[in-house]
């Protein structure tokens, strides 16, 4: 999964979010490193709704702009949860290599 995706169904797992609301909880998420830009996230958006992971949940207008919000559906849960194990288990991995390194005393030496 790439990562605007993960960003994207992270944004929407806590609740149903507008496009800008999903662009500023993706940049926290990511510890302002990730910044998703409009064109960017409505593409995917666009994408995730015809895969089936996302759907428009309502819209209404603010200031004469049309806002729409997005859910996260079962479908997406799943998959983000999916990401989430696979994440994890890499993650235990590399935290156990990282352990046995430093049990050896670095890691400077050539491999």
């Amino acid at each position: 999964m790439q990562e605007p995706t993960f960003l994207i169904l992270t944004a929407l797992a806590d609740r149903v979010k507008h496009g800008y609301g999903i662009m500023c909880d993706a940049e926290r998420i990511s510890g302002g490193r990730v910044r998703l830009r409009a064109g960017t996230l409505y593409t995917a958006l666009d994408r995730l709704q015809s895969d089936g992971l996302v759907a428009a949940d309502r819209e209404e207008v603010v200031e004469g702009r049309l806002r729409r919000y997005y859910r996260l559906t079962d479908e997406g849960a799943a998959h983000l949860a999916a990401e989430v194990d696979r994440l994890r288990s890499r993650a235990e991995i590399a935290a156990a290599r990282l352990a046995v390194l430093s049990r050896l005393g670095g890691g400077t030496s050539p491999a």
